[in-house]
């Protein structure tokens, strides 16, 4: 098995158990949390008999440990469960399979915009340290960073569908439409000072290392010498925030899709939690964590590639 192989295998291994432990103890926040099943079911109508007998039903009089085992096996065998009080009967996997493709589009687009403006933006800030292009660039992306998403989004609605009228005011159609617009701005806005300043941070460190000093003292052109002794090197620390990242953006996207209408898994869950919808909000967490996982895993994987030694060094120990 070669070293990135048994890296990856390691990588998973370790995935594995932080999966199962932090969905049991979400199940177990269900579980023991304020609110009954039951009588969100009912509508607190039932009598004694009914309840216990869809109590029954449903394996809610059995050990929560035993529940949580019993409801994974079923989630990996594509059954989710029903809705119990939003849509009532309705099976959790038609409601998430109409919505996930809708929000892994929004996500994934934002996520590829964020660092392709970000790098850039970083690296412009960089090559001009000393002058006003530098603070003013970074200034300037540290103002959307403080504005909330909540309060940002009816800004953007006002200014550009409101005073302007440039955009549609709410709705999806798609990524090629005008309804990608607003929904875009929100959620890499205000992520995007961050990632611009530690592009621009890791650039400025590398820029000083010994091998950029001896590239150029061979005579090498400063296109070669930036694009491969500085700007590859300086990439390592963005990889590593790609999930935050990435958290960050589902996170903005929750109060995207409410206010702009978008039919997607965070306006499902946020409607779920409302109407305490406990299969809902159980199976959007668990499609959650399996994406930052998995994104967390791309991300120590494209982490080898841009420098070996790392995996060089886990081998080591």
């Amino acid at each position: 098995m070669s070293s990135l192989s048994a890296y990856i295998v390691r990588r998973i291994l370790w995935i594995i158990p932080v999966f199962f432990v932090v969905t049991a103890i979400t199940f177990a926040l269900g579980r023991y949390g304020p609110g009954d099943p039951i009588e969100v079911r009912t509508q607190g109508r039932a009598d004694p008999e009914t309840v216990e007998r869809v109590r029954e039903e449903l394996g809610l009089n059995q050990p929560v440990p035993l529940q949580y085992v019993r409801y994974m096996a079923d989630f990996f065998q594509g059954d989710m469960g029903e809705s119990i009080s939003k849509y009532p009967g309705v099976p959790v996997w038609e409601l998430i399979r109409e919505r996930i493709w809708i929000t892994a589009q929004l996500n994934i687009v934002s996520l590829v915009i964020l660092f392709w403006l970000g790098i850039a933006l970083g690296s412009f800030a960089a090559m001009h340290v000393g002058g006003w292009k530098d603070p003013a660039i970074i200034s300037f992306l540290l103002i959307f960073q403080a504005i909330p998403t909540m309060v940002f989004i009816p800004i953007l609605l006002w200014l550009f569908v409101v005073k302007l009228s440039w955009l549609p005011a709410a709705g999806w159609d798609g990524l090629l439409s005008l309804h990608i617009v607003i929904p875009l701005i929100a959620l890499v806005l205000p992520s995007l000072a961050g990632v611009a300043r530690l592009m621009r941070v890791s650039l400025l460190g590398t820029m000083g290392q010994d091998w950029v000093r001896t590239a150029r003292a061979k005579g090498l052109p400063e296109r070669t010498v930036f694009f491969r002794h500085i700007f590859r090197p300086s990439l390592l620390p963005l990889t590593t925030s790609v999930g935050g990242s990435l958290a960050s953006i589902f996170g903005g996207s929750l109060f995207v899709e409410l206010l702009y209408g978008i039919p997607g898994m965070g306006r499902l869950a946020l409607d779920a939690v409302y109407a305490r919808d406990y299969d809902i909000i159980m199976a959007v967490f668990i499609i959650s964590a399996l994406a930052f996982l998995f994104a967390r895993l791309i991300t120590d994987v494209a982490y080898t590639f841009i420098d070996p030694r790392i995996r060089l060094g886990a081998e080591s120990r």
